[in-house]
């Protein structure tokens, strides 16, 4: 074997969750090993897609919060550390319809939501209506029907997902972390007694005082107790082509969340044009259909691009150059090619509440997942959390995130689902970026 049979804390899994606890351990000076299926990054699961939305003012909810503004410190450390950019700042922009009047008494809406963590957590913020909207961002001033309400969060932007994790490690294995990669874990168990615990691998056996399990949309395959909480869906990230990017260069343009409808599919979020490219990000999510991990259908067919166009960008955006891009869609289209320059595939694992699962299933083991399609902005963080948890302390520094705040993402909350947890349970995540 590469690393050592033995370590203080075994972390499984080496995506968003994983590869930031794996540092925050090491930076502690714990024994830790890591390891994955796969060599990551990679493109098989829930880390990637090369841009990835990160906001303070999450509608999610103001548990989250905290773990996000921690991780904005944490990058801007790891950026100095790995010499390159991974957060990219150019602001965000949440915008819906406002509520019809037969809607009265239903639960607040996304934007009002993230409005009101924004001043809950005093979080610079604007509010707009959509004449302001239009007038600020005229690429999406046509799409605009003027009933939005908008929440414009200037330190929000984006991060780079595949560089945070590959920079996470490099540092880690720096410091002093082992990883064992394109291995595949057939399951953790507690030692007798409760003295550690035991990974079983396709490459042998490793023991360690913890494990911490961050698989993703594996979890069931680790963690078979988490099944009926947790359902996998696919879904696709499209870009389309610009043929004049600059108007959506990101000292013009946001990063943003539009919820267009009223329906649960109804909303799109997407990216700038980032420098040296000529392609805008755009995606929404599905809870209709379910996978797995390992049976998800990869492939994109481009009767699926179309259909997204058709629904979500070619109402949206026909402001300033967007009757450019539209036209450079039609062209692919009239070539019977797909209307992207590119898609790929990613795995939401997702809760009924939309929340995370961070618990103990059996001692010494901790289970990170499902994040519900919004954990990558919270990751280092969360990593930072899980580390001094597993430290048994409660918080490193003034600015670290104490890991009792954990404590809301336990499995307890879904204790009134009983038994028996329907497919109408489970709520959309309104939240990956």
């Amino acid at each position: 074997m590469a690393a050592a049979a033995h370590a203080d804390v075994i972390v499984i899994g080496l995506g968003a969750m994983g590869s930031s606890t794996l540092l925050a351990l090491a930076r502690r000076g714990i024994s830790v090993l890591g390891i994955d299926r796969f060599s990551p990054p990679h493109a098989n699961g829930s880390s990637h897609g090369d841009t990835r939305i990160t906001r303070l003012a999450v509608a999610e909810g103001p548990e989250y919060a905290p773990f996000v503004k921690r991780s904005h410190e944490l990058w801007r450390q790891l950026e100095d550390e790995a010499g390159e950019c991974l957060f990219l700042q150019c602001g965000g922009l949440v915008v819906g319809r406002r509520p019809r009047k037969m809607q009265a008494g239903r639960m607040n809406s996304f934007v009002e939501r993230t409005i009101e963590v924004a001043r809950e957590y005093d979080i610079p913020h604007e509010v707009l209506n959509s004449d302001e909207i239009g007038k600020r961002w005229p690429q999406i001033g046509g799409g605009l029907v003027g009933d939005e309400l908008g929440c414009y969060e200037p330190s929000a932007g984006l991060v780079f997902p595949e560089r945070c994790i590959t920079a996470q490690l490099n540092i880690a294995k720096r410091l002093g972390a082992n990883t064992t990669l394109d291995t595949i874990v057939r399951y953790v168990e507690s030692t007798d007694g409760g003295g550690g615990v035991r990974v079983v691998t396709d490459r042998g056996d490793f023991h360690a005082a913890r494990a911490i399990v961050t698989p993703g949309a594996w979890v069931t395959d680790l963690v078979p107790s988490l099944k009926p909480l947790t359902r996998v869906r696919r879904q696709i990230l499209h870009w389309f082509p610009l043929a004049h990017p600059e108007a959506y260069s990101p000292d013009r343009f946001p990063v943003y969340i539009w919820h267009h409808g009223y329906d649960a599919g109804d909303y799109i979020y997407g990216f700038p044009c980032l420098a040296n490219e000529n392609t805008m990000k755009v995606a929404t999510e599905q809870s209709e259909i379910n996978t797995t991990a390992d049976d998800v259908d990869r492939l994109v067919d481009p009767i699926e691009s179309e259909a997204f166009y058709k629904r979500h960008v070619e109402r949206r955006f026909d402001g300033a150059m967007c009757p450019v891009m539209k036209r450079q869609v039609e062209r692919r289209l009239e070539g019977s090619l797909s209307p992207v320059m590119k898609s790929v595939t990613c795995l939401y694992t997702v809760t009924p509440d939309g929340g995370f699962i961070v618990d103990e299933t059996q001692p010494g083991v901790t289970a990170v997942s499902a994040c519900s399609g919004h954990g990558f902005k919270h990751s280092a963080g969360l990593g930072e959390a899980l580390a001094d948890g597993a430290c048994g302390r409660g918080g490193i520094g003034i600015n670290s995130v104490s890991s009792s705040n954990l404590d809301t993402f336990g499995i307890e909350r879904f204790l009134r689902f009983g038994n028996i947890v329907t497919e109408n349970d489970f709520h959309s995540g309104l939240g990956y970026r």
